[in-house]
């Protein structure tokens, strides 16, 4: 596992292996193919050494590609490397900030802190005799290609030599007033951070330990993401550096200077994780100990809520609760109230109360679906958490803390239309202060709450539900109404094609205004023929996360197939039991010679099924309640081949497996795979909503069914091939330029057609883009065009 440093000028050494292959920062993905492939960049951020028991180190830094500086923002071409053992401690020791840097031997994972960092989406980790680091100092140009190790082993005796600090941790029980304490405890309550009179912000916290010792604790610190990341009762804390004092006749805890805290989830059996924004902190074996036994001695103690969060569904009128959910939409009402509009995937039994704001003050999307009643709840969030929730984003995860179901809408502000038809809606109210532990915060991306949420909110978006506005325009035309045009058809203006009405094709000229989805990722759906539904393509978080669900299953499969169990080694040394590996093949096919064709896994991480994949032709994830062998939840895809997956429907599949398989078929692909598992086979697809402009009007139109022929591209290529994927790009980029001006974009030939919806009992038009490609445009000006348009 070897850091080695290029030096200046001949000598002898290792040279870099001339079949390695440079694949660039901003093409990494997690189905990426990193054998025999190096990524190369300038280290641009080191983080401490991070000790997590004898021998075992982990330490994070930032590489950025450097031919990418100039023209790329750092979520393309800046990524977080994670590299773990003797490989990290070589790493701190041999690599300094500003040298450049080439590895090989890595795998590339999901950024859990993509969003707070704003850098690559994935991240590379390294680990094992695979990992190789070629080190340019940076004195020392890049070009040279002889390497030698920097360490010596005089420089390693010197890393030995290091005091390592002994943390000596008191009970709760023993604590006597006027010392410097470190302490390990179990949160029993706590308030979010309030800013003080002064610079400060302030949170207070309740906790106990086996001495049954209950403490209080009051921590102040000018910044708020210093404070401990507690996120329910029950959580454990370590609290290093803290003052007691004697404050009414009991002891308390007081921040004092060095102060530092670091909090660990309470639940029994979850990852021990440390949660800090401290840079550097320690944490070995016998911290994790610590925290383990404290959650044991908790969870017997009854001191976690059994349900620390109540949802939409089992709300009552009057009562106060904790609500996880996911922010939809925010608005301002006033200055001392704000709207959040937010959903957790349950119906209210209650009529929920409609919160009216002017429409260009909503950020996000306002609503689910205007077919969907009571699952969209509308939180008045007052006084001093305003300035907090004013900064969430939609799509946020948020716990909100003594939130009140209030019958009614007799003190809703600004809400004079229509209240007297609410009187007996249920609305939701933060009120101001923190008693009671009143506030709210943003979950993380990692926190097991947030998985359980997302696989609920997963459900919904496979049926009429959908997070973005254009569905609420989508509607198939009827399949009776299908017309070409060649573009003979006579030209005409927007503000005709909206005089004249449905069902028509129309031929016009315009310009594209603007379009959404803005991220063209979401714009991929998957679409079943057989009962029209369209849901999101899952992020791999999602898919990960079913995936682990999976493996809890540890039962043998009794589906008569050859198999055979691989045990794999612990990835940490709190995994346990240690996972097997299961591959399982149809004696069937194995008697025509066939076996590797098609390859059932049971056991796998969603990596290491792409890692499979990448080297057979069809791999289906399995699982086997009862024994029997079954495909994984259709909210994963039941099928890999190579870099692509696929997806079924859970609405129109009759999952089967039996010995018996695939009787007659001569060639695997994905159709004859999803009809010998019983599965209706979902195809993926693009939709967009565009809205394009004449001189005359505007006009929105969807582009679905001949996404593919005005991209050029195949939709099921976009979701697997980067390079499709900027092919799309690149069209949204050449028909409507970032920054540009109305007068720079190209003039568009295009086809509408127009036909006749129902929604909420009445007609209206809409318009969908078809017979149209973008392989030419029209730079010039326009019939229609508007003065200041030229």
């Amino acid at each position: 596992m070897p850091v080695l440093v290029v030096k200046d000028g001949p000598g002898p050494g290792t040279q870099v292996p001339a079949q390695l292959q440079r694949i660039p920062i901003p093409l990494l993905s997690p189905t990426s193919d990193c054998t025999g492939k190096t990524v190369k960049g300038r280290v641009v951020h080191k983080g401490p050494l991070v000790s997590m028991g004898e021998d075992n180190y982990v330490l994070k830094t930032v590489i950025q590609e450097e031919d990418s500086q100039q023209n790329m923002s750092p979520e393309h071409s800046s990524i977080n490397i994670i590299l773990f053992g003797a490989l990290a401690k070589d790493y701190s020791e041999s690599v300094s900030q500003g040298d450049m840097l080439l590895v090989t031997g890595f795998t590339v994972g999901n950024s859990p802190t993509a969003q707070k960092d704003k850098l690559h989406a994935c991240n590379l980790q390294l680990a094992g005799d695979d990992a190789w680091m070629y080190v340019w100092p940076s004195t020392v140009s890049p070009r040279a290609s002889v390497p030698r190790k920097r360490t010596s082993p005089a420089s390693t005796e010197v890393t030995k030599a290091v005091k390592v600090v002994k943390y000596t941790y008191v009970p709760l029980s023993d604590l006597k007033p006027g010392v410097v304490v470190n302490v390990y405890a179990v949160v029993t309550f706590f308030k979010q951070p309030f800013r003080t009179k002064g610079t400060d912000y302030c949170s207070t916290l309740k906790i106990t330990d086996q001495s049954n010792k209950k403490v209080g604790c009051t921590i102040f610190c000018d910044k708020l993401e210093e404070h401990p990341k507690i996120f329910k009762m029950g959580d454990v804390i370590r609290l290093h550096r803290v003052k007691t004092q004697l404050f009414n006749g009991a002891i308390s805890l007081l921040t004092s200077h060095g102060f530092s805290v670091v909090t660990f989830d309470g639940m029994v059996g979850s990852p021990v994780v440390p949660r800090t924004s401290s840079g550097s902190f320690k944490f070995g074996e016998e911290d994790c100990q610590v925290v383990e036994a404290l959650r044991t001695w908790a969870a017997n103690q009854s001191l976690v809520p059994a349900e620390p969060c109540v949802p939409l569904s089992a709300v009552q009128p009057k009562t106060y609760f904790d609500l996880t959910c996911q922010l939809l939409a925010t608005a301002p009402v006033d200055s001392s109230c704000t709207l959040l509009k937010v959903w957790d995937g349950s119906k209210c039994p209650h009529p929920l109360l409609d919160v009216f704001v002017e429409p260009n003050t909503l950020e996000g999307s306002p609503t689910l679906s205007k077919d969907m009643a009571n699952l969209t709840a509308n939180v008045l969030v007052y006084d001093n958490h305003v300035e907090v929730a004013r900064q969430f984003k939609p799509g946020s995860y948020l716990r909100i803390y003594n939130l009140h179901a209030v019958p009614g809408a007799s003190r809703l502000p600004s809400n004079d239309s229509g209240q007297s038809d609410q009187t007996g809606h249920l609305g939701f109210h933060l009120h101001g202060g923190t008693s009671y532990g009143r506030g709210l915060r943003v979950l993380p991306e990692d926190s097991p709450d947030i998985l359980d949420l997302k696989r609920i909110l997963e459900t919904f978006s496979e049926s009429d539900i959908n997070d973005s506005s254009m569905f609420e325009v989508w509607s198939t035309p009827p399949e009776s109404f299908e017309r070409t045009c060649d573009h003979t058809v006579e030209q005409v203006s927007l503000a005709e094609v909206k005089s004249r009405g449905p069902p028509q094709v129309f031929h016009v000229q315009a310009q594209l205004k603007s379009y959404q989805p803005q991220r063209l990722y979401q714009s991929l759906k998957l679409f079943c023929h057989k009962c029209k539904t369209i849901r999101d393509v899952p992020d791999d978080v999602t898919v990960g996360g079913l995936f682990s669900e999976a493996q809890k299953d540890i039962g043998p499969c009794n589906n008569g197939y050859w198999t055979l169990v691989l045990p794999l080694p612990r990835e940490l040394p709190s995994e346990s039991p240690s996972r097997t590996l299961t591959l399982l093949m149809s004696s069937q096919l194995m008697g025509k010679g066939k076996a590797k064709e098609l390859i059932f896994l049971k056991g796998a991480t969603l990596e290491e099924t792409c890692r499979i994949a990448s080297a057979y032709s069809n791999i289906v994830p399995v699982t086997s309640p009862q024994g029997t062998m079954t495909p994984l939840d259709l909210s994963a895809p039941f099928l890999f081949r190579g870099t692509k997956r696929y997806y079924g429907c859970k609405q129109c599949s009759q999952l089967k497996v039996g010995e018996s398989l695939g009787e007659g078929v001569e060639v695997w692909d994905e159709k004859s795979v999803a009809d010998a598992l019983g599965v209706q086979l979902l195809q993926y697809g693009l939709l967009m909503k565009l809205e394009l402009q004449d001189g005359t009007g505007s006009l929105e139109a969807l582009l679905w069914r001949d996404a593919e022929s005005f991209f050029h591209v195949s939709a099921e290529d976009a979701a697997a091939d980067q390079e499709a994927q900027d092919r799309v790009q690149e069209t949204m980029d050449r028909l409507c330029p970032p920054g540009s001006s109305t007068a720079e974009r190209p003039w568009m030939d295009l086809c509408l057609s127009a036909y006749t919806v129902e929604e909420n009992g009445q007609r209206r038009a809409c318009y969908q883009i078809c017979h149209t490609d973008t392989r030419g445009t029209n730079p010039h000006t326009h019939p229609y065009a508007a003065p200041s348009d030229t």
